[in-house]
């Protein structure tokens, strides 16, 4: 009888084990879905509030389409994310149903067990005596042993008692969350229906756009064009300015003025160190901002022939919002182009930020500045109302993924 309780011990302790540790790790997992669904959710709100909020009227057909479109590429992800939420919800509840299941047979066994071994034990209690069992004995020793005996046996009748009011707690617990989880996944389910009409809403938008655009596709293909140029020859002003403070720093150093690599003094190589170790966790050069254009090259949403190259991100914000510092760094220079996207360039050793369509400039070449210092304001775009910084990052002269230094950009 007491070896049967004890097997059913065992094995509930070992399924609650295995159980526990699963259940763990798709909390984990729902918790981080949770945390990417609601910042998506955010993104959503900042995209609707810095990119539709204006006249639209204002907004070029371009502008337009590329704004909607990300707007259309953040929805399906919400969507695909609030499914993966739904799915992983699925089969928590399954998993849950079954430990219960599993949890209630088990939990009969150990009743019936303790049932059967209360029931013998009062049969026994005449026949054997407590008193007369130990006055029996034939020795000191034998009686102490007995005692303890009789100790460890009532020891163990009220810790399967225990274990069974323990068990019938988690059991009530199970139920408990399983309603719960039921409740979510209705929620989850219903916000989904609800993402869903409004992306169909806003395919049908991207689709009368492609229409229109169709008709004066090279007007509008040729406008793309020239602004690449414009990008291109901005950028192409940027990489020279930091190949000559690069060659400016190794004549200072009395090296080869054709080396591609900044010559630092230690102070600088402390700089550059602490730089890369933030690699990841550099804050955003503003307080709010949706990336609207990340780095790489990317084919035009209105002609898929145009490739459009991006050195950096471009970060959609607010009207006169404050541009910051991601690092202490000294200001590399200042640029102000005749079309008016001016920008500033922070050294930090051997790495270079750059911050581009600045209105107003609050630092001068060779200043100081550290981590969110305020460097100056974006500039906004009077035809379209939209507000748009470009932040790049070099290394040396090599152009390195902002999206993979600054935080969760």
């Amino acid at each position: 009888m007491a070896s049967k309780l004890k097997y059913f011990s065992f094995i509930l302790f070992i399924f609650l084990a295995i159980g526990s540790s699963n259940a763990n790790a798709q909390s984990q997992r729902q918790q981080e879905l949770e945390e990417k669904r609601r910042e998506l959710q955010q993104e959503i709100r900042e995209i609707t509030k810095l990119l539709f909020a204006g006249k639209k009227e204002k907004k070029s057909v371009v502008s337009a389409v590329e704004d909607l479109n990300y707007k259309i590429s953040v929805r399906k992800n919400l969507i695909r994310i609030t499914n993966q939420q739904a799915n992983l919800l699925t089969r928590e509840i399954n998993a849950n149903q079954d430990e219960i299941s599993t949890r209630r047979v088990k939990l009969k066994a150990l009743k019936e067990a303790y049932a059967d071994m209360i029931v013998k034990s009062y049969k026994n209690r005449a026949r054997d005596n407590k008193l007369m069992f130990l006055l029996s004995s034939s020795s000191f020793q034998q009686a102490y042993r007995r005692l303890q005996y009789i100790k460890q046996y009532a020891d163990y009748q009220r810790q399967q008692a225990e274990i069974i009011k323990v068990e019938t707690k988690q059991l009530q617990l199970l139920n408990q969350d399983l309603l719960v989880q039921k409740k979510d996944k209705q929620k989850l389910v219903g916000e989904n229906k609800a993402a869903k009409l409004i992306l169909d809403k806003e395919l049908k938008d991207q689709q009368a756009f492609i229409e229109s655009i169709q008709k004066n596709l090279a007007k509008f293909s040729a406008q793309i064009k020239d602004k690449q140029k414009a990008s291109e020859k901005l950028d192409k002003e940027i990489r020279k300015l930091i190949r000559e403070a690069i060659a400016a720093s190794n004549k200072k150093a009395g090296k080869s003025v054709k080396s591609r690599t900044f010559s630092m003094t230690p102070e600088q190589k402390v700089l550059a160190a602490n730089f890369t170790a933030n690699k990841g966790k550099l804050p955003w050069p503003v307080a709010s901002g949706v990336v609207k254009m990340r780095f790489g090259t990317n084919p035009s949403p209105i002609d898929p022939s145009i490739k459009i190259k991006s050195n950096g991100v471009r970060i959609a914000t607010n009207k006169g919002e404050p541009i910051r510092a991601v690092f202490d760094g000294v200001v590399q220079g200042i640029m102000t182009p005749k079309n008016g996207n001016n920008t500033i360039m922070i050294r930090h050793g051997n790495y270079i930020t750059v911050y581009k369509n600045l209105s107003k400039f609050y630092v001068s070449k060779g200043d100081i500045v550290t981590t969110k210092q305020v460097l100056g304001e974006v500039i906004t775009n009077k035809a379209s109302g939209e507000s748009i910084l470009s932040f790049g990052i070099y290394k040396d002269s090599a152009i390195q993924n902002p999206s993979i230094w600054v935080y969760k950009l």
